[in-house]
C-alpha cells in the first residue's frame, strides 16, 4: 500500500544533512526559525560516514601500528598484528556515535527531521520521496531553502567504481581484509592519506599521478617531505602518467597508463583506488526547477551571504564549490541560517585552514610568501625547524618546520605553513592570529607551554622578527 502525497510547510527547508546542512539546521533552530532537514542517506554526510572521520580513525591506528613496529631506536621491540575487521568495526562505532549525536542535536534544537530524497518542484515547493515500500511522498512549501547536497568522488572513463577491484575512497574505508597490493590513481590529499595509511598497515602501494608531483597547490619544500616519507614507507611513485583503463588478470587488476608523449605502461595490483577529486552533487535535487543556476562542473555559485542566483535559496558546503572542506561547510551553514534570521552575517575566506593527514601532517592557512607578494605585500618569513624542538625530538621526529608569513612593514600575520607532527592542530593558532589581526609580536610574546610543539609557532614568529632564541635567525 502506498501512502498518498501530503502537503506541509516550513520556514526553512534544508536539503542534505552533511556538515553544511546539519549545522545550518541547528543554527536556524537556535535562532528560532522553523527548520525542516531532509536527508536521503545518513546524517553527517560524507564527512562523518565516508570521509573525514573514518579516514582519520584508520590513519590514527595505522600510525600506532607502524610506530610500535619501528621503535627499536627508543628501546621498544614489539609487533602489531592487524585485525582489519576489528579495526573497521571500531571505526564504524566511532562513526555511529557521531552520526547519532548529530540527529540528537538537531532534535534538541527543534529541527524537524525527514528521511527521503528532496527535489525542487518550483522556487517555493519541494517534493520529498520517502524510502521503503509504502512510505509515499510529501510536498513541502518553504519560505527559504538551503541546498547542502555535498559532493561525490569523480569517476574516470574506463575506471568506473565497482567496489571490488576499482574502489572509491569510501570503499577503501570499509575493506574487510587488507589488500596485498594497491594501485592509487591520483596523488592529491585523499590519495596520499589513504596510501600512507595502507602502506603502514603492510600493503604494497604504487601511486600514479598525471602531474609532476603529489599534492598540487602546496609548496615544493612541503610536498618533498611528504613524498620522502612515503618513499621510506615503500610507496612507489610514477608521475606524468594518466590512467586509461583496466582489465582483470588472475584475481587482480591491470591498469594501463599513458604519458602526454604517448608512452604507455601497465601496473598490476589486487585493488585500485581512484582518487582524482570530488565533484559537487548539485544534480540530485533538481535545482533548475527552482531557477537556481550552476556551472558546467555542477557548482552552485553563491555570494558572501551563501545566496544563490535565487535570493531566498542558499547553497553551502561542497555543492557550492571550493574549498571543499567540512569546516568551510560549517561556517557557510552558520552564515546562511543567520542571514535568513536577519542577522548581519557574512562569509570571509581569508583565514580558512587546510590540513592533510599524511606523515608528516600538513597544515596551512592564509597566504604563502609568493601569494602575499602577488597581492602587493612585502612579505617577511619566519621559520622554526622541528629538529630544534625538544618536544618533537622526544616524539622521535626531526623532519618538518613551522613557517609564518607576515607583512614586513606592519608585521600583521598573513599566513602560515606547517609540515610536521600535529600540524593540523598547530595551524589553528596562526588562523586565529589572521582572524583577529594579530602581529608577529603578539605570537612571539605569547608564553607557550614547555615542552610542547606549539613553542615552534612562537619561535617562528620571533624568527621573522630576528629575535628567535632556539633557532638561527634569518
Amino acid at each position: 500500500m502506498v501512502v498518498g502525497d501530503i502537503s506541509t510547510g516550513t520556514e526553512v527547508l534544508v536539503i542534505g544533512g552533511g556538515p553544511g546542512g546539519y549545522v545550518a539546521a541547528i543554527r536556524g533552530g537556535q535562532l528560532g526559525l522553523d527548520v525542516t532537514l531532509v536527508e536521503a542517506d545518513a546524517y553527517g554526510g560524507t564527512c562523518l560516514n565516508d570521509g573525514c572521520i573514518p579516514s582519520k580513525a584508520l590513519i590514527h591506528v595505522s600510525g600506532l601500528a607502524h610506530e610500535v613496529e619501528h621503535a627499536e631506536s627508543m628501546g621498544l621491540h614489539a609487533r602489531a598484528d592487524v585485525d582489519m575487521q576489528g579495526l573497521v568495526g571500531w571505526k564504524d562505532g566511532v562513526v555511529d556515535q557521531l552520526t547519532g549525536g548529530v540527529e540528537k542535536l538537531c532534535k534538541a534544537n527543534g529541527v524537524n527531521l525527514l528521511s527521503g530524497r528532496a527535489e525542487f518542484v518550483d522556487e517555493h515547493t519541494a517534493r520529498v520521496v520517502h524510502g521503503g515500500d509504502g512510505q509515499g511522498s510529501e510536498s513541502i512549501e518553504f519560505e527559504h531553502a538551503i541546498v547542502a547536497t555535498g559532493s561525490r568522488p569523480i569517476e574516470l572513463p574506463g575506471l568506473a567504481f565497482d567496489g571490488e577491484r576499482i574502489l572509491s575512497s569510501a570503499n577503501v574505508l570499509s575493506l574487510e581484509s587488507l589488500p596485498e597490493s594497491l594501485l592509487v590513481v591520483g596523488g592529491g590529499y585523499i590519495g596520499m592519506e589513504l596510501s600512507t595509511m595502507l602502506a603502514k598497515l603492510g600493503t604494497e602501494v604504487t601511486v600514479v599521478e598525471m602531474l609532476d608531483d603529489i599534492l598540487p597547490g602546496y609548496d615544493e619544500d612541503v610536498t618533498r617531505l611528504v613524498r620522502k616519507r612515503a618513499e621510506e614507507l615503500g610507496i612507489e611513485f610514477h608521475f606524468g602518467e594518466a590512467a586509461q583503463g583496466w582489465e582483470e588478470v588472475a584475481a587482480a587488476a591491470r591498469v594501463r597508463t599513458e604519458t602526454e608523449g604517448g608512452e604507455t605502461s601497465e601496473y598490476t595490483a589486487e585493488r585500485v583506488l581512484v582518487a582524482v577529486g570530488r565533484q559537487p552533487a548539485s544534480d540530485t535535487c533538481n535545482v533548475e526547477a527552482a531557477g537556481v543556476e550552476s556551472t558546467d562542473r555542477g557548482v552552485i555559485e553563491t555570494d558572501d551571504a551563501a545566496r544563490t542566483t535565487v535570493e531566498h535559496i542558499y547553497a553551502v558546503g561542497d555543492v557550492a564549490g571550493e574549498p571543499m572542506l567540512a569546516h568551510t561547510a560549517y561556517r557557510e551553514g552558520h552564515v546562511a541560517a543567520e542571514v535568513i534570521a536577519g542577522e548581519p552575517s557574512r562569509l570571509d575566506y581569508q583565514a580558512i585552514p587546510a590540513a592533510v593527514f599524511t606523515d608528516p601532517e600538513i597544515g596551512t592557512v592564509g597566504l604563502t610568501a609568493a601569494e602575499a607578494e602577488d597581492e602587493g605585500f612585502e612579505p617577511v618569513v619566519g621559520e622554526m625547524p622541528f629538529r630544534a624542538s625538544g618536544r618533537s625530538l622526544t616524539l622521535g621526529i626531526e623532519e618538518g618546520f613551522v613557517r609564518i608569513v607576515a607583512d614586513a612593514e606592519t608585521e600583521f600575520v598573513l599566513g602560515g605553513q606547517i609540515v610536521g607532527p600535529e600540524a593540523s592542530e598547530l595551524i589553528a593558532e596562526v588562523g586565529l592570529a589572521i582572524e583577529m589581526g594579530a602581529r608577529l609580536e603578539d605570537i612571539a610574546a605569547t608564553i607557550h607551554t614547555h615542552p610542547t610543539l606549539s613553542e615552534a609557532v612562537g619561535e617562528a614568529a620571533a624568527n621573522a622578527r630576528g629575535a628567535a632564541t632556539h633557532t638561527l635567525n634569518r
